[in-house]
C-alpha cells in the first residue's frame, strides 16, 4: 500500500515542479455573455489559493505575459495587494483589458492613491474587491470602475449602503460568489450588471509548463539594469543566452501597449522598444517566480546551440546574424512550453519569413534550422544536399556545428 501512495505523491510533486498553475473564473454580463475572467493564483492542482499574496500577483502577471492572448478583448481581472500596486509591475500588461482588483486589505493611503491615479491616467481600470462602505475605504470610490459585492457574506443592509454610494456614478456593480438562480435574480433586481460565482462556473485550472530559467543570468541582468544608463550591449548578451527571457521580451513587445510599426527581428530592437524601466520590471517579475525543471539544462543547451549555429550560418545565407540567432533560440520554445509552434508564433511580433521558418515552411531562413537539425538527427544525406546548394564544404559545416556545441557548453556551464 505504501508504494502506490508514494508513487502518487512523487508524481504530484514532479508535476508541481514542472508546471505552473492558474485558475480562470468567468465573469458574465446580464445576458449571460462572457465579459471577462478573473485570474487566480494556484500553487498546484488543488483549486484553492495557498501561498503569499505578493508572489501570487507576480506569478499571475508573468503567466499573462507568457501565454495569455495579446489581443484579447475580454477584461482580465487580477488581484493586487498594496505592495504589488506600488511595485508597478502591472504596466507590463496592456491597459485596454487589464482590471486591477484592489483587495479589501488595502488602505487608501496617500502613496497608494497617487500610484493608482497615475495608472488610471494610463487607461487601467479598477475593481474594488469585496468592498465595504466603511469610511476608511471611501477614497477608493474615485478610482472605481467596478465594485464587487460578495453575495455570500454581505447582508442586505451593507449592500444597500453600497448602492446608495454609487447611485449617481458610472460604477458597474459585480455580484460575486453567486451560487444559485435565486442569488442571480436578487443581484439583478438590486442593479448588478455583472456576475461571478459557482452558479456559472467554478474556476478552471490552466496548467502551463515552466520555461527553463537560470539564476545566474537573472542576477547578472538585475545588476546590469541597476546601472544608469543601462548598457544595451551587456543586456542584449545576457538576454540572448536564455530562451525564457527572449520569449517574455517578445511577448511584452507584442502586447497591446506597443503599436508596432513593423515586426521585430532582433532582441536589440525589442529591448530598445521596451526601454529600461519596463524590461527591469519584466526581469524582476520573472526572477521572483524562478523555478527550474529537471530537464532545464538540456533544453537550454539546445536553444543556445541552435541559436549560435544559425548565427554562424548567417554569412552563407546573406542574413543578419542577430536575426538568425533569435530564430534558433525560438525554435526550441514549443518544446519547452509543450504548445504547438503554430499557436506560439501568433503570440510573437515576428515577420512572415521567420514565422514560416519556425513552422517548417519554405523560407530562406529555414535553411539554417534545417542544417542544425540534420546534425542533431544524423541526417547526413539531407545535410549534404543543403551544403551543396549553399556551396559550403563538409569541413566548414562540421566546424560550425562543433563550435556551436562548444559555445553552448561554455555558456550553460557558466550560467548553471
Amino acid at each position: 500500500m505504501k508504494q502506490p501512495n508514494g508513487q502518487t505523491f512523487l508524481q504530484s510533486a514532479d508535476l508541481n515542479k514542472s508546471f505552473r498553475f492558474l485558475a480562470r473564473q468567468p465573469i458574465v454580463d446580464i445576458n449571460g455573455r462572457i465579459f471577462g475572467h478573473e485570474l487566480l493564483f494556484r500553487s498546484g492542482q488543488c483549486n484553492a489559493f495557498a501561498g503569499d499574496p505578493e508572489d501570487a500577483t507576480r506569478d499571475v502577471i508573468d503567466q499573462c505575459l507568457l501565454l495569455m492572448p495579446s489581443a484579447a478583448q475580454e477584461a482580465t481581472f487580477i488581484n493586487f495587494t498594496r505592495a504589488s500596486l506600488l511595485a508597478g509591475s502591472v504596466t507590463l500588461l496592456p491597459p485596454t483589458n487589464t482590471v486591477l482588483e484592489i483587495l479589501e486589505t488595502v488602505e487608501p493611503d496617500p502613496e497608494v492613491l497617487q500610484v493608482c491615479r497615475k495608472l488610471k491616467l494610463k487607461g487601467y481600470r479598477f475593481a474594488l474587491d469585496d468592498f465595504s462602505p466603511a469610511d476608511s475605504k471611501l477614497q477608493f470610490l474615485e478610482l472605481a470602475d467596478f465594485i464587487k459585492i460578495d453575495f455570500l457574506t454581505s447582508p442586505q443592509v451593507v449592500r444597500d449602503k453600497i448602492y446608495a454610494l454609487v447611485s449617481n456614478s458610472s460604477v458597474r456593480l459585480l455580484a460575486e460568489k453567486v451560487e444559485t438562480e435565486a442569488d442571480v435574480q436578487l443581484a439583478r433586481s438590486e442593479g448588478c450588471e455583472l456576475f461571478q460565482g459557482y452558479f456559472f462556473s467554478k474556476p478552471a485550472i490552466v496548467t502551463n509548463r515552466i520555461i527553463p530559467q537560470n539564476h545566474a543570468v537573472y542576477l547578472q541582468l538585475l545588476a546590469a539594469l541597476s546601472r544608469t544608463p543601462a548598457e544595451i550591449d551587456e543586456i542584449e548578451k545576457l538576454v540572448v543566452s536564455d530562451a525564457s527571457l527572449c520569449y517574455r521580451l517578445l511577448r511584452l513587445v507584442n502586447s497591446a501597449m506597443y503599436a508596432l510599426p513593423s515586426t521585430v527581428s532582433t532582441i536589440r530592437s525589442a529591448l530598445l522598444m521596451v526601454g529600461d524601466d519596463e524590461f527591469r520590471k519584466l526581469v524582476t517579475v520573472a526572477f521572483t517566480g524562478l523555478a527550474t525543471a529537471a530537464h532545464s539544462k538540456v533544453l537550454m543547451h539546445m536553444a543556445i546551440e541552435r541559436a549560435k549555429f544559425c548565427e554562424m550560418m548567417a554569412p552563407s545565407l546573406h542574413e543578419s546574424g542577430s536575426r538568425l540567432y533569435l530564430l534558433g533560440m525560438l525554435s526550441v520554445v514549443d518544446t519547452i512550453l509543450r504548445i504547438p509552434m503554430k499557436q506560439l508564433v501568433t503570440l510573437l511580433p515576428l515577420d512572415r519569413e521567420m514565422k514560416a521558418a519556425l513552422l517548417g515552411e519554405g523560407s530562406s531562413l529555414a535553411v539554417a534550422l534545417d542544417c542544425v537539425r540534420c546534425h542533431e538527427s544524423g541526417d547526413w544525406q539531407r545535410l549534404a544536399s543543403i551544403r551543396q546548394s549553399l556551396g559550403i564544404s563538409d569541413n566548414k559545416a562540421s566546424a560550425i556545428y562543433l563550435n556551436a556545441l562548444q559555445w553552448a557548453d561554455m555558456t550553460t556551464h557558466a550560467m548553471l
